[in-house]
C-alpha cells in the first residue's frame, strides 16, 4: 500500500549562527554564507527570524518570517544573479 503524497522537507538545512559578515548556514553537509553585503535583508533580522529557515525543495529555501525566498544557487554565487536589495 502506498502512502499519501510525501511531507515537505526538513533535513539538509540548518542554522549554524550570525557572524559579524552574514550569516552561516549547512546545506547537506556544506557550509554557507550568506554575506550582508549580498543579502543585506538579513541585517538587523532577529536570530530567532533567521534559525527558522526551511527548505520546500533541494534548491530553494525560505524564511517565513521575513518573507524571503532564495534558491540555493544565488547563495553559492550571488554574482550570476545581479537583483539586489537596495535596502
Amino acid at each position: 500500500m502506498r502512502s499519501a503524497r510525501p511531507g515537505s522537507s526538513t533535513s539538509g538545512v540548518e542554522f549554524l549562527g550570525l557572524a559579524a559578515d552574514g550569516i552561516r548556514l549547512r546545506l547537506d553537509g556544506e557550509t554557507l554564507l550568506l554575506a550582508f553585503a549580498d543579502f543585506p535583508w538579513f541585517r538587523g533580522a532577529s536570530v530567532e527570524d533567521l534559525a527558522h529557515v526551511e527548505r520546500p525543495s533541494p534548491g530553494h529555501l525560505c524564511w517565513p518570517a521575513l518573507d524571503v525566498d532564495l534558491s540555493v544557487e544565488s547563495i553559492r554565487d550571488p554574482g550570476r544573479f545581479p537583483l539586489v536589495s537596495r535596502a
